[in-house]
């Protein structure tokens, strides 16, 4: 702690001993900043603000119907085209600030500075609703120029050109999108009509291989082949249906006998005698019926060699044989062997015989059925190598002709959204309303002189203080012993006292007042200066453009 102590007591002895230098030193600087300050030019700030009101009742009942116009991307280009070089010319020559402007390198460091001084922003309103913020907007111009009216000026003529760039903006590029809109449909027209032409004179060389509802190549093969299996199974399954209708009616025969018109006797009326019959039918198969039972009778009785029964078995060879014959007669379709011949149609060999016909006319409709599957599927096969290639073709083609479809009809739907757009924009789908007029405070908002003032006088003293250390830094003096055996490394074996101790302490009192009255001096002059700034400074102001214009 006591080295600290004296490390201080040590800078402040080493400022003390250049305490002039740091009087001089602060009065220079103070006095020379203090003119500067007083120097500098009075600024005025003018300022606008005008209100861009996008939330008008014919917005909304155009939202689908027009183009949905970017306002603030129209706005951010007009502020930016606002600061561009051609406006800002123009500002200057409104306000006329090229009078002093004789050099095109004049005339670029003015466009720079205006650039950089010129502040236009926007804000939303306060009573705009949370969804409409982004559209309604606040502009606000501020420029700041030593001349007010000249900053007034500028700001009136920025106003103006930002509404007038506004409409007119929006007008030319309305105009120059439906011109662009209306050559795109030009050639998107020719464009279409040409695809249009491509994929008919396609379709007209290609007949049959051009896709359509089926699909494309490799879908119809994959069909036709799927087809001719379907119809080889279903063929098979009719095959082996009419095999077993026709093992079926192998087994049936096609007429049976009929019924007996009287029944026989039970025995009495057989052993009547050879040729006697109680009553049987007048067919072929009743006689047979009843010779057979006449000749089982009279082997009961008799012998073979008895002639009854010979007579009786050449009888019903006699009518076998006849009924033989009927059954020829009936298979060649004569009616009559039937009613001889005493048989009836077999209703189940009817049936079979209708279901074979019907199996018959079904294998013939699917083997014509599989016929074509089968021709149509060879045909495909032969054009194997070629009906995808005309397939990518004509995919190509279609593709083409969508697109130019698809933008032509789009260009179109955008050019009447844009005429109705622009009409809209003539019945003010954008208002400006001025809120406040280029305006400008009577008083200068620049610079802060009484701050500046006070900065300089702070800063003129700590220079002073610095330099002072400064000084004592390279100039450096021992204060006491342990400081010189610290800085040598070498034993101090004794210091040597002031003999006029009182001399030396009347002189630090003398120093501490004069040094005191110059410090009194440097704070009425600061208060002096702050009090009467204004006056001074348009003093030198008004002496300034004198001075250098007698130079």
């Amino acid at each position: 702690m006591n080295m600290m102590i004296e490390e201080t007591l040590a800078h402040f002895r080493g400022v003390w001993r250049f305490r002039k230098v740091a009087v001089l030193t602060a009065y220079a600087t103070a006095l020379i900043g203090w003119f500067v300050v007083l120097a500098l030019p009075d600024s005025y700030e003018a300022s606008a603000r005008v209100f861009v009101n996008t939330s008008t009742a014919l917005r909304p009942l155009l939202q689908g119907l027009a183009v949905d116009q970017d306002i603030d991307a129209q706005l951010n280009m007009v502020r930016e085209t606002l600061l561009g070089r051609a406006r800002l010319e123009r500002v200057i020559r409104d306000a006329d600030l090229d009078i002093k402007v004789g050099t095109p390198e004049q005339l670029d460091r003015l466009i720079a500075t205006l650039q950089k001084t010129i502040d236009i922003h926007a804000t939303a309103p306060l009573s705009v609703g949370q969804e409409n913020r982004s559209s309604d907007s606040i502009y606000t111009i501020t420029y700041r120029h030593p001349s007010r009216d000249k900053a007034l000026a500028v700001v009136r003529s920025l106003l103006n050109a930002l509404m007038e760039d506004m409409v007119s903006g929006k007008r030319s590029g309305a105009d120059s999108a439906q011109k662009f809109l209306g050559d795109q449909i030009k050639d998107y027209e020719r464009r279409l009509s040409d695809a249009e032409q491509r994929l008919a004179e396609f379709k007209k060389k290609n007949v049959g291989l051009v896709p359509g509802e089926q699909g494309d190549y490799f879908s119809r093969l994959q069909a036709e082949m799927a087809a001719s299996k379907k119809a080889e199974s279903a063929l098979e399954v009719a095959q082996r249906r009419r095999a077993e209708l026709d093992r079926q009616l192998n087994g049936e025969h096609p007429f049976t006998a009929a019924s007996a018109g009287g029944t026989k006797s039970s025995g009495g009326g057989l052993r009547a005698g050879v040729g006697q019959t109680t009553g049987g039918g007048e067919d072929t198969a009743s006689r047979i019926a009843e010779a057979q039972a006449r000749l089982d009778d009279l082997l009961l009785r008799y012998t073979d060699k008895h002639p009854d029964v010979v007579a009786a078995r050449e009888t019903l060879a006699q009518l076998k044989a006849r009924q033989a014959a009927e059954l020829e007669a009936l298979k060649r379709g004569d009616a009559s062997g039937a009613a001889g011949s005493g048989l009836s149609a077999n209703p189940v060999y009817q049936s079979i015989q209708l279901q074979m016909n019907q199996a018959d006319v079904e294998i013939a409709a699917l083997r014509g059925e599989l016929a074509d599957h089968q021709r149509s599927e060879a045909e495909l096969k032969r054009v194997v190598n070629s009906a995808p290639e005309i397939e990518a073709e004509f995919a190509r083609l279609t593709r083409d002709y969508n697109v130019e479809k698809a933008q032509y009809n789009a260009l179109v739907e955008r050019l009447e959204k844009a005429k109705l757009s622009e009409d809209a924009a003539d019945t003010g789908i954008v208002q400006f309303q001025i809120i406040n007029p280029p305006t400008s405070d009577p008083a200068p908002v620049a610079p802060k002189r009484p701050l500046l003032l006070a900065l300089v006088f702070l800063g003129a003293i700590g220079l002073g203080v610095g330099v002072a250390w400064l000084l004592a830094q390279i100039r450096p003096v021992f204060t006491n012993a342990r400081t010189l055996a610290d800085l040598t490394g070498l034993p101090v074996l004794g210091s040597v006292h002031r003999t006029w101790l009182e001399q030396y302490n009347l002189k630090i009192r003398r120093g501490l007042y004069k040094l005191a009255g110059a410090a009194i001096v440097l704070l009425i002059g600061f208060v002096a200066i702050l009090a009467l700034s204004e006056p001074t400074s348009k003093f030198l102001h008004e002496l300034l453009p004198i001075a250098i214009g007698g130079a």
